[in-house]
């Protein structure tokens, strides 16, 4: 019996428990409960996929201009790095049984489609993002199999263990949640919403709010945890977008413009003179616009 295991026994035996008793006795929720906790699972997975599902969008037009611009992959990291925890939390591994299914599916769910979302913007990205991909990527990926293996098969007290992987995914959780503040400082910076989708920012607050639900519900306080910094977080993107959602963008449009020394028209697609033209259609000025 190793040093954790005798600790958790020793701790447990003062209740009179052993520690799935005391699972059973103190952490278990009534059947009403457990089922309004399943409910809850349920509408968390809905969101959740609505969310995982969210960047299709963003990645589309990635795959139509061939180029990730400014968008940046570590939300999607960290997103992938998350999922993989709370697979492995919710799993009997670490959760009693599969009381825990709802978050099992979920994130098994979102696995396959942030590898999807990290995978396009590795082929389109430019060199450097492509090796900061995998610089950030790489690393993080292999840390977290070490630690899984270790973890599973080196801890034998399964509430040792959730501890553990519940403190685990509470810090993912933190980055994951705080990634987005990059986008929030780029539309402060810009002025613009177009690098922080709405039903991205809608999804996740209301997937943070069901989890947040589910955890406590189910009075598992290292599931519910995250949550607590994920609703603010989720709440301040949708008042930063609402503020900014109408500012107007200057958008890039081709202009012909005719070389009548050489005979010859080409198209110019330059922001500034886009702006300067439409400030002469509007005083009804000789220009370039007339040419």
């Amino acid at each position: 019996m190793d040093l954790s295991t005798s600790f958790s026994n020793l701790i447990f035996s003062q209740f009179g428990y052993n520690d799935d008793e005391f699972g059973r006795h103190f952490l278990a929720p009534s059947r009403d409960l457990e089922l309004l906790r399943y409910a809850v699972g349920i509408i968390g997975n809905v969101v959740s996929i609505l969310l995982y599902a969210a960047p299709i969008i963003t990645f589309r037009r990635v795959i139509e201009k061939k180029s990730t611009g400014e968008f940046s992959c570590i939300p999607y990291g960290c997103a992938l790095l998350n999922c993989i925890i709370y697979t492995w939390y919710g799993s009997p591994l670490i959760s009693r049984g599969w009381e825990n299914l709802p978050l099992v599916t979920i994130n098994g769910v979102g696995i396959a489609l942030e590898i999807s979302f990290i995978s396009i913007y590795f082929w389109y990205a430019s060199p450097k993002g492509r090796k900061l991909v995998t610089l950030i990527m790489a690393p993080l990926m292999s840390v977290m199999l070490v630690v899984i293996c270790c973890l599973t098969f080196e801890v034998e007290d399964r509430l040792v263990r959730k501890a553990i992987v519940g403190s685990i995914g509470l810090v993912v959780s933190i980055a994951m949640y705080g990634s987005p503040l990059v986008a929030v400082e780029r539309v402060l910076r810009t002025k613009s919403v177009e690098y922080m989708p709405f039903n991205l920012s809608l999804f996740s607050f209301l997937t943070s709010l069901s989890w947040l639900v589910y955890g406590l519900l189910g009075n598992d306080i290292l599931l519910a945890s995250p949550n607590f910094l994920g609703v603010p977080l989720g709440i301040l993107q949708l008042v930063v977008y609402f503020i900014y959602r109408g500012e107007t963008e200057i958008v890039e449009q081709p202009i012909k413009i005719y070389d009548i020394e050489n005979g010859s028209s080409f198209f110019l697609t330059t922001p500034l003179i886009a702006e300067i033209l439409d400030k002469d259609d509007n005083n009804n000025d000789d220009g370039i616009n007339d040419i």
